[in-house]
């Protein structure tokens, strides 16, 4: 299952980096890829919990999240 989303907040590599080690770490993700436009693509084997994935990138630091 593939499902997109958009993060603000990323000003640089390090903002890109910290958002998908997070992320990364939610059960059933298989694949993160994260662009500093904002751009976020989650590859998971089911459904994952947007509560997840926005604690997630809290977590990584002052972003907001939002489905695309």
């Amino acid at each position: 299952m593939i499902t997109n989303y958009n993060v603000t907040g990323m000003t640089c590599g390090h903002c890109v980096a910290a958002v998908t080690e997070e992320v990364s770490a939610i059960p059933g993700v298989t694949e993160v890829k994260v662009e500093q436009t904002g751009s976020m693509q989650i590859s998971s084997t089911a459904e994952v919990d947007f509560a997840a994935v926005a604690a997630a990138v809290k977590e990584a630091g002052d972003y907001e999240v939002a489905l695309a």
